[in-house]
C-alpha cells in the first residue's frame, strides 16, 4: 500500500510538472511563435532542469503538440454535443460547423495557436488524442459526418471521396474562422454578420458537395439547401 501511494504521489507530481511546463510553452508561443522555442528555453523559463523537460516530452515537436491538445479536445466535445440535436447528416454537419466557428471566434488566441501557428510536426503516437478516432480526433469526427452524408444517400462517395468531402468542409470552416481571427475588424473587409455568413457558407459548401457527388437523395438535399435562405 505504501509503495502504491508513493507511486501515485510521484505520478501526480509528474502530471503537475507537465501542466506547469505546457502553460509556459503556450505563453511563449503566444509571445514569439513556435519556431523560436527550444527545450532549453522552456527549461529556463519554467524553472525545471533540461533533463526534466526532455524526460516529460522527448522533443520540441511533441511538447508543442501537447500544448495544443486541450484545445482540440474542447473543440471535439463542443462539436459532439452540438450534433446531438441533428436529425440528418446535413443538419449535423451544420451544427458541427457552427460549433467549430463559434469556438474559434470566442477563443481567437487558442485557435491561432492550434490551426495557424507554424510548428514542427510531432509523431502521431505522442498525442493525447487518438489519431483517426472520431471519439477524440476532431478531424476524424468531421470525416464521420461526411461518411453519414453517403450512408444517408445525400451523396454517393467511396472512402477516397469521403476524404475529399471532409477536406472541403474543414477548409471552408477554417477559412472563415482564420480570416476573422487574423483580420479582426479590418475596415477594408465588408463583412456580413458571422452567423449569416456561416449559414450561407455551409449552404454553398453542401450544395457543391451533393451536386458533385450526387446520391439517391441529392435532389431533395439541393431543394432543401437552395430554399433555406
Amino acid at each position: 500500500m505504501a509503495t502504491s501511494s508513493l507511486q501515485e504521489r510521484k505520478q501526480r507530481e509528474l502530471d503537475q510538472r507537465r501542466k506547469d511546463i505546457l502553460k509556459i510553452v503556450r505563453k511563449m508561443i503566444a509571445k514569439s511563435g513556435a519556431r523560436d522555442i527550444t527545450m532549453r528555453k522552456v527549461a529556463d523559463e519554467s524553472g525545471f532542469s533540461n533533463t526534466v523537460v526532455y524526460a516529460l516530452f522527448g522533443d520540441k515537436a511533441s511538447m508543442i503538440a501537447s500544448a495544443v491538445d486541450d484545445d482540440l479536445i474542447r473543440l471535439h466535445k463542443l462539436m459532439q454535443a452540438a450534433v446531438a440535436q441533428g436529425g440528418t447528416a446535413l443538419e449535423r454537419i451544420r451544427l458541427a460547423g457552427h460549433a467549430y466557428v463559434e469556438d474559434g471566434l470566442q477563443h481567437p488566441d487558442p485557435y491561432f495557436l492550434v490551426f495557424m501557428e507554424r510548428r514542427p510536426a510531432a509523431p502521431i503516437e505522442n498525442s493525447s488524442l487518438k489519431f483517426g478516432d472520431p471519439a477524440s480526433d476532431p478531424y476524424a469526427f468531421v470525416r464521420g459526418l461526411a461518411a453519414e452524408l453517403a450512408a444517408e444517400g445525400f451523396v454517393a462517395a467511396d472512402e477516397k471521396q469521403v476524404s475529399v468531402v471532409t477536406q472541403i468542409l474543414w477548409e471552408g470552416l477554417h477559412g472563415m474562422t482564420s480570416l476573422r481571427v487574423s483580420t479582426g475588424d479590418d475596415p477594408w473587409i465588408d463583412r456580413i454578420d458571422a452567423g449569416a455568413h456561416l449559414d450561407l457558407l455551409l449552404d454553398i459548401l453542401l450544395l457543391g458537395i451533393v451536386q458533385r457527388f450526387p446520391g439517391r437523395k441529392s435532389a431533395a438535399a439541393i431543394k432543401l439547401l437552395s430554399g433555406k435562405r
